[in-house]
């Protein structure tokens, strides 16, 4: 899984439409994810998070993902899909893979169409997980309340609003305002998006729950802001023998996002009948890693206006990868305004972080860095661990144009010609003790 490349999409016909889905993993389970209102396959690898969730799935499971009909890189079409026919679409992708029974993980509306067709072809759903779920849409909004909303929606698609409530931890990057902007645009055209979120409306498998007799899981965020707790305890309390597991920390609606390892982690044990599949492979190696961050990037988006901000961050991403690559470092990821980086020296860390914040000030951008020595987790082309988080926490106590590191990384640059400020002993939020952190300078 190390050389990883993003699955090629294909095609299933439903009748005379082609439905786009695309496959993720060889192992002995089907699980088929059927997306929420909006989806579009290929680009939401984009999205932060997204990949990394499927790849973990993928480590026990083989993993399908489509765009129904209408959507995304499936065929556009007048109105919208009835329950029925989105059922007669998931039928077409199990027959053109060859899977003849499957786990089925709906999200959000998603969860409903899974439902429906959990009950009625229940030889060919070997689980049923229902995340951010509800069993009734208009018990969301009054009448007047949805019509506001969908007038709200409709008018601001396309500009990423969205993702103050179904992803709000990214809600403050105005890079990952802008990319889930480019999601919304190239899911649906908003004149579609009115029709499916009217027949939407309509939904309602209230009726169906009691009739279902697969082994189902409800998972929920308590804080969940676009589908409240509420309407998942109800859906849970409606199943029979249905499973509830409610999370008590973050908001976001995207699945991807928040404590993704717990929530793999349930999933995977309610499937298999054990959990951690995917973290046995892991590599465990000693690292030097760097978190950067744009100092005050939401007013400087907003002073700047989008186009000249997006503009400015493409030169900052090249001049940070250019940094990374010349220190020899790894550049791991992009974090909307900022990098996550590895090193296996520390000195070359340190002076990387160093170079990058001069060159980054040049273009009118301060920077922030922080950085910390440890054993780190491998996990294909993504970074965890004690040592990671470390590194951010330590990043956040930094200011601007300043690069902070724990002590351990000073012991470990002895000699090496670079010069440390004591900054003083402070708590770093999730770790334990108090860590001395120390202002890096060349």
């Amino acid at each position: 899984m190390t050389d990883f490349q993003l699955p090629e999409t294909r095609y299933a016909q439903s009748g005379d439409v082609s439905i786009a889905y695309q496959v993720m993993g060889e192992g002995p389970i089907d699980l088929i994810l059927v997306p929420g209102f909006v989806s579009h396959i290929e680009f939401v690898h984009e999205l932060n998070g997204f990949t990394s969730f499927v790849r973990r799935l993928a480590s026990f499971a083989r993993v399908v993902t489509f765009d129904k009909r209408g959507q995304g890189l499936s065929d556009r079409m007048v109105g919208a899909p009835s329950l029925e026919v989105r059922m007669d679409d998931l039928r077409a992708i199990m027959d053109a893979i060859g899977s003849r029974r499957a786990a089925l993980v709906g999200f959000s509306e998603g969860g409903c169409m899974s439902i429906m067709f959990a009950a009625t072809y229940p030889e060919r759903v070997s689980h049923l997980i229902l995340i951010g779920c509800f069993s009734r849409s208009a018990d969301r909004f009054s009448d007047e309340a949805w019509e506001v909303r969908i007038e709200q929606i409709v008018k601001h698609w396309g500009a990423g609003q969205l993702i103050k409530t179904i992803a709000p931890s990214e809600a403050g990057k105005p890079s990952a305002v802008a990319q889930f902007g480019r999601f919304e645009r190239l899911a649906s055209s908003p004149g579609a998006l009115r029709t499916i979120l009217q027949l939407n409306r309509q939904i309602d498998v209230t009726a169906i729950l009691p009739t279902l007799q697969v082994p189902t899981l409800v998972l929920h965020r308590k804080a969940d802001l676009q589908v409240p707790v509420e309407f998942g305890r109800k859906l849970a309390r409606a199943i029979p023998g249905g499973k509830y597991i409610e999370y008590a920390t973050g908001d976001d609606h995207a699945f991807w996002l928040g404590d993704i390892e717990t929530m793999l982690g349930d999933i995977e044990e309610f499937i298999t009948g054990h959990r951690d599949h995917g973290m046995v492979e892991l590599e465990r190696v000693l690292a030097t890693v760097l978190f950067t961050d744009i100092v005050d990037s939401t007013r400087s988006a907003a002073a700047m206006g989008d186009q000249r901000w997006l503009r400015l961050l493409g030169d900052h991403d090249q001049l940070v990868q250019q940094m990374v690559g010349k220190h020899r470092g790894n550049l791991v990821k992009t974090t909307g305004d900022g990098i996550v980086a590895t090193f296996d020296g520390p000195g070359r860390a340190v002076r990387c972080a160093i170079a990058i914040g001069s060159e980054t000030k040049q273009i009118g951008l301060p920077v922030r860095a922080g950085l910390h020595t440890g054993e780190i987790e491998i996990r294909g082309n993504d970074i965890g661990g004690i040592a990671v988080h470390a590194a951010a926490r330590v990043m956040s106590h930094s200011g601007a144009g300043e690069v902070l590191v724990s002590r351990v990384v000073t012991d470990l640059v002895a000699g090496a010609g670079l010069k440390f400020a004591e900054r003083g002993s402070f708590e770093l939020k999730g770790l334990p003790g108090r860590w001395d952190l120390f202002a890096a300078s060349g």
